[in-house]
């Protein structure tokens, strides 16, 4: 499917901020940021990956934090003001 009919279906571009323990030091956190389209608010594309993070990376996960925007919403109407003619 492509991004744009995935913006059509309400996917959102989905940005995650993930704080994971890193596998030779515990004690010391990392940052990992996530971006793809997704869907809110169940967020499956994610929970995806996060699943698989789980199951085959070494760095146990310490916290997500998730941010959404929608990309395509209703346009704004104006009435023209003024019209003019150009030769």
């Amino acid at each position: 499917m492509t991004d744009f009919a995935k913006m059509l279906q309400d996917y959102r571009l989905t940005t995650a901020e993930i704080l994971y323990h890193m596998p030779d030091h515990p004690s010391l956190l990392q940052t990992y940021i996530w971006q793809d389209y997704d869907l809110a608010p169940k967020y499956p594309v994610l929970k995806r990956f996060l699943d698989f993070w789980e199951a085959r990376l070494d760095g146990r996960l310490h916290s997500v934090q998730v941010a959404s925007q929608r990309l395509i919403t209703p346009t704004d109407v104006r009435n023209a003001t003024a019209m003019f003619t150009l030769h």
